[in-house]
């Protein structure tokens, strides 16, 4: 009872403050419009007073108007009821009191009928007319039109200049936080799946916003901040929306390029604006999306960096933890660089958690098929785990692109239900490109291709611990005019024979075109790029060189820091550098060897799979299998009219596991 008491007089309380400040924002702002309109109105006053144009009408009283009349001194004039109006002659002057006018009116003492009308016009030469009285207030409203627009514009200057509205004159400095209101659509922790360990961090904290004292009492604090790292697409910005929708507090969400723009200081502005609305909102959860934007090494420019972001840094590091607390903030950011990102933003007391969000493993993944198959109609053959167990390195982003791209092509065939065989070619849409068809290849190329594939696939089945063949192709896909994808196991340590096997399935290909055709072609210039850079890293990085030990040369290959790095010098001698490209040069041409051993000892293999994929253009597992074995193949069914079939009432998924598997 006295825990809800606390929190309902700490929300009444911050109710009141903000209340408080809205209220003398308004009256602040409520002084300066009325200060102008003031203004305004005196300078409208002082302007029909002392401006004087050439239809202005002076009035005079009723016997110099008679003695107007009668000297004939009147030229035109119009009566409006009890009024006269008139328009002297130019050279008409009032001797009395020297004052020049040629307009002027007076009141009769009764509105003149026709006959005297008719009379002052034949004796004194006056044209004279009758007019309907008009309305004075509405002619003074014309007259003042121009100024009320003016006044009009001009508060709204004064509005804008106020701050009131986003986007103000002078607004720049304030925050560009979305706060996420109970309307809003609801992610919560059902609607992710792989990552089961960020999730139960995560929840800790959700918990200590709702029941601090469950905590408290054993001496713990809250934690400042918690950093969710990992690659892109594994689900980071969906933990942070997901803790939105659980944790039933305010919930503050920004982007970490927000900060800076072109004003210099915008940034630190912005930064206190947005702890400055988390304290009036606590507890509240602030989310900084993609930290690494205002985040990264102070100092990492030419001439000592951008001032502005270090500025920006600066400030969010004092927020987070500087001399004032903030108590009941919490500050959870995203990013895929945290190497990028400054020490002293790491340290326990900013960011007390570094939650690791990384790929999903196989059980990761189904369950995150799961989830995003949970509104699509599926077939009664479709595995969601013989899909996970073939998508090895998929993030939780590549495997939603899978389930729409299969979705996407069962609604191209007209399909009320998505069948094995669309998740199957939507997996080979995602990992190996989309199918260019259309492109003309000739006889020639197209059997160049199909050894050079058929090598790959050789020396992939017969080096030791090599990664399974999924498929080979010789259909161009994206940029390759054929394509051979394997499925690796689920491996978190690469051993020396592993990485050499590696290199000698990179080369496989370039060998088989040497052995069958005594020739080369540069389609061979990917896979030599990818086993160089393999060969390098052992020598270099991970000390699989016999020559020169378990020592690590040259900086990491990761993204240079200007200033950082550009001053950095080789940590080699010359004769060191030489030595690692003789002992790159070993480890390629050892793996070239044997590639080229493997080739010529199964070469009846290798055409024999050459010529299946010149008739087939496509092999899957099992039909490699078959052909390694010397076995027939069956008659071919097109992939398209597989698909354009329609589904069976009973469909076997074992023979589509069999089939994938």
């Amino acid at each position: 009872m006295n825990k809800q008491k606390r929190k309902t007089s700490k929300r009444s309380t911050n109710n009141r403050f903000a209340k408080k400040d809205e209220n003398f924002q308004w009256k602040k702002a409520t002084r300066t419009l009325t200060f102008w309109l003031i203004i305004i109105v005196i300078s409208i006053w002082f302007s029909q007073k002392f401006t004087l144009d050439e239809r202005s009408e002076l009035a005079i009283n009723y016997s110099k108007f008679k003695a107007h009349l009668e000297n004939k001194e009147i030229k035109e004039a119009f009566i409006e009821d009890k009024v006269f109006h008139g328009e002297l002659h130019a050279d008409a002057v009032d001797q009395e009191t020297q004052v020049p006018y040629l307009r002027f009116k007076t009141t009769l003492p009764e509105a003149p009928d026709d006959e005297t009308a008719g009379k002052w016009s034949r004796e004194y030469d006056v044209v004279l007319e009758f007019k309907a009285a008009s309305n004075e207030w509405w002619n003074y409203v014309f007259q003042l039109l121009p100024w009320i627009l003016f006044g009009v514009f001009w508060i709204f200057i004064l509005r804008r200049m106020q701050g009131g509205g986003a986007k103000g004159i002078f607004s720049f400095g304030k925050s560009r936080a979305k706060l996420l209101t109970e309307s809003q659509s609801k992610v919560t922790f059902d609607d992710v799946a792989g990552a089961d360990e960020a999730k139960q961090e995560l929840k800790e904290i959700i918990d200590f916003l709702k029941d601090p004292d469950k905590y408290q009492k054993l001496g713990g604090k809250i934690p400042k901040g918690a950093l969710l790292l990992g690659p892109p697409g594994t689900g980071k910005t969906l933990l942070a929306r997901a803790v939105a929708g659980e944790a039933g507090v305010p919930f503050f969400s920004m982007s970490g390029a927000d900060f800076v723009e072109m004003f210099v200081g915008v940034g630190a502005s912005r930064v206190r604006d947005l702890f400055e609305q988390g304290k009036k909102s606590a507890p509240c959860i602030i989310f900084i999306d993609e930290i690494d934007a205002v985040g990264r090494h102070r100092g990492a420019g030419l001439g000592g960096g951008h001032d502005e972001r270090e500025q920006t840094l600066n400030q969010l590091l004092v927020e987070m933890d500087g001399f004032e607390s903030n108590e009941g903030v919490i500050l959870i950011a995203a990013t895929n660089r945290p190497d990028v990102l400054d020490h002293a933003l790491l340290r326990p007391g900013r960011f007390d958690r570094q939650i690791v969000v990384d790929r999903p493993d196989v059980r990761g993944r189904e369950g995150i098929l799961k989830v995003h198959t949970k509104n699509v109609p599926l077939s009664e053959n479709v595995a969601l785990d013989v899909i996970a167990k073939g998508t090895p390195g998929f993030s939780g982003a590549d495997l939603a692109n899978l389930v729409n791209e299969a979705a996407l092509l069962a609604a191209r065939y007209n399909k009320k239900v998505v069948d094995m065989h669309e998740f199957e070619y939507a997996k080979d849409k995602v990992m190996m490109g989309t199918e260019r068809k259309s492109m003309i290849i000739t006889e020639e190329e197209k059997r160049v291709t199909a050894y050079h594939e058929a090598g790959h696939v050789i020396v992939t089945t017969y080096v030791p611990k090599s990664d399974p063949v999924h498929k080979v192709t010789i259909i161009p896909r994206g940029r390759a005019l054929g394509l051979m994808t394997s499925l690796p196991d689920e491996k978190h340590n690469y051993s020396q024979t592993y990485l050499e096997s590696r290199i000698a399935t990179a080369l496989g290909g370039r060998v088989a075109e040497k052995l069958v055709m005594n020739e080369r072609t540069f389609g061979a210039a990917n896979d030599l790029e990818k086993a160089a850079e393999i060969a390098r890293k052992m020598v270099c990085e991970w000390g699989m060189s016999e020559k020169l030990g378990p020592l690590t040369f040259g900086k990491k290959e990761e993204e240079i820091f200007l200033a950082r790095d550009i001053s950095k010098h080789r940590d080699y001698s010359e004769r060191t550098a030489q030595i690692i490209d003789e002992e790159v040069t070993v480890i390629v041409q050892r793996a070239e060897k044997l590639a080229c051993d493997i080739l010529k000892k199964y070469i009846e293999q290798l055409h024999a799979l050459a010529a299946a994929l010149l008739e087939r253009e496509t092999l899957d597992r099992v039909e490699i299998r078959k052909i390694l074995k010397g076995e027939t193949l069956p008659v071919k069914i097109d992939e398209e009219e597989q698909m354009k079939r329609p589904k069976k009432a009973k469909a076997k998924k074992a023979a589509v596991v069999d089939n994938l598997n």
